[in-house]
């Protein structure tokens, strides 16, 4: 028997042998597998952090429209520090709690006070125009509570497990949540000067 039929007889019995491929698919497979049940998991966890900022924003802006008291600092700070245990987040939350007032005459809105934790610029009545198109139409001399929240999102599994700009580190949750208060048209404030360096 020559080498060549040799060899032929050789690649047909290792050609027909089938043991140990379902190793070789498993550890081919393996990788896929674990990258899309992580990301799937990183995906569902961004959805619920997501989600409970916005309910967070919401809870707090309806507390703060049923108040018939004067907001201090230290009821700003339970209010962020209820934020906090809602969204229950890896990274610290800021919050931004402004009462504004709209005058016809003027066509314009007005701060009657802002309180911010976390924030580094509370609304006042020189920089309050900058929002003006995120805030629904206001009769005269109405007013109304505005909810802002901003929290940095960082994935349970690290960027590098999952493909996309919206669960990468530097995603951010903000939440803008604008309230009329319910019992009265103004809530009455004992607010210190509002720094960034409050959390």
């Amino acid at each position: 028997m020559t080498i060549i039929h040799r060899l032929r007889n050789l690649f047909r019995s290792v050609k027909r042998d089938e043991s140990g491929i379902l190793t070789v698919e498993a550890i081919l497979i393996f990788p896929m597998l674990v990258w899309t049940i992580t990301g799937a998991f990183a995906f569902f966890d961004g959805f619920r952090q997501s989600a409970a900022n916005l309910k967070a924003a919401y809870t707090v802006g309806d507390l703060i429209s049923r108040e018939t008291g004067t907001v201090t600092d230290t009821y700003v700070d339970s209010m962020h520090e209820l934020l906090d245990r809602m969204v229950n987040s890896r990274n610290d939350i800021q919050l931004r709690i402004s009462l504004i007032v709209y005058d016809a005459e003027d066509d314009r809105h007005y701060v009657r006070w802002s309180a911010i934790r976390g924030y580094c610029e509370a609304w006042t009545n020189d920089n309050i125009g900058n929002m003006r198109d995120n805030l629904p139409p206001m009769p005269d001399q109405d007013t109304l509570i505005i909810v802002e929240t901003s929290n940095r999102y960082q994935p349970i599994f690290g960027s590098n497990w999952v493909v996309g700009s919206w669960v990468s580190e530097d995603h951010t949750f903000r939440n803008f949540v604008f309230t009329r208060p319910r019992f009265t048209n103004e809530i009455a404030q004992n607010l210190g000067p509002q720094s960034c360096s409050q959390a």
